[in-house]
């Protein structure tokens, strides 16, 4: 007589909120929160400086969260949605302050919130289509260091701080090749949704 044994796999995806309660989420929560206090420095203090190196701090900190996810083998479907989407939030909320604030040039923080938002919406539109996810290219994470370096190098650059001008060269030799970079990998980045959209679809 055979025996059958059947074996059952289960083929569900994780949800989004699968693995929302951890610590490296706990980090990118905080690192959300101080949004305010950054904003509240600049305009409440009128203290371009401090607001300058919350910004950094801010800005330099990203890195902890994966860090910890990994080390503690806590990554979750909902920390890759969340940590990317606090980083664009922060580096939006935070280029549009300065440019109100008028320490750094409207020109500069206008072209970089073109190109985060066109494709910040291409990335949610193609999402809701269906588009599988994919890293962030390795050119992507240069323009991304450059940037959120040089925004709070410029901000710096217009205070009272007495390295101000140093400051400010260093970030106009970052701000450069981070903005070139920024449009070179939003084109480059068409064709990967596109096939990435189109391989969700038949997923």
């Amino acid at each position: 007589m055979k025996i059958v044994v059947s074996v059952i796999v289960s083929t569900e995806k994780p949800s989004l909120t699968s693995g929302m309660w951890s610590v490296p989420n706990a980090i990118t929560l905080a690192r959300l929160f101080m949004l305010p206090v950054f904003l509240y420095v600049l305009f409440g203090r009128d203290n371009r400086a401090g607001a300058a190196w919350l910004l950094g701090a801010i800005s330099y900190t990203d890195w902890i969260d994966g860090w910890v996810a990994r080390k503690l083998n806590q990554t979750s479907v909902f920390g890759s949605v969340f940590d990317p989407f606090v980083d664009r939030m922060l580096f939006i909320v935070a280029t549009l302050g300065v440019m109100i604030d008028g320490g750094v040039p409207s020109w500069f923080c206008i072209a970089i919130l073109v190109r985060e938002i066109m494709v910040g919406g291409a990335m949610v539109v193609a999402t809701l289509f269906g588009m599988q996810r994919f890293a962030v290219s390795y050119w992507g994470k240069w323009y991304t260091l450059f940037l959120m370096t040089s925004v709070p190098l410029l901000l710096l650059g217009s205070s009272t701080f007495w390295l101000a001008n140093g400051a400010t060269a260093l970030g106009w030799i970052l701000a450069v090749p981070g903005l070139t970079l920024s449009y070179y990998t939003a084109v480059m980045y068409v064709p990967v949704i596109r096939a990435n959209l189109r391989a969700g679809r038949i997923g």
